[in-house]
């Protein structure tokens, strides 16, 4: 079996941290709002895994969230994974 990726160590890696925290809204809403607003299932992780590549603007206001092409369906995945398990 493949080992999962470790959606917390990609989101470390990243920019993420520059506008988001775990707790409370910097640029964008905090990973527990968007935990709230999105229950964990393979749809919503496929949802946010391609706002995470391609970007994003209008869920939470007026501030576009960037594309990050770079970004591999598989670590956004993860990473979304991470992000909706905090409830």
């Amino acid at each position: 079996a493949v080992a999962k990726k470790d959606g917390k160590a990609l989101i470390e890696a990243s920019d993420c941290r520059t506008c988001h925290k775990d707790d409370a809204k910097l640029i964008g809403p905090a990973y527990k709002d968007v935990a709230n607003k999105y229950p964990l299932n393979p749809k919503n992780i496929e949802v946010l895994a391609n706002k995470i590549m391609k970007g994003g603007q209008g869920n939470w206001g007026e501030i576009p969230m960037a594309a990050h092409p770079n970004i591999s369906m598989e670590d956004a995945s993860a990473m979304v994974e991470y992000i909706l398990s905090m409830q």
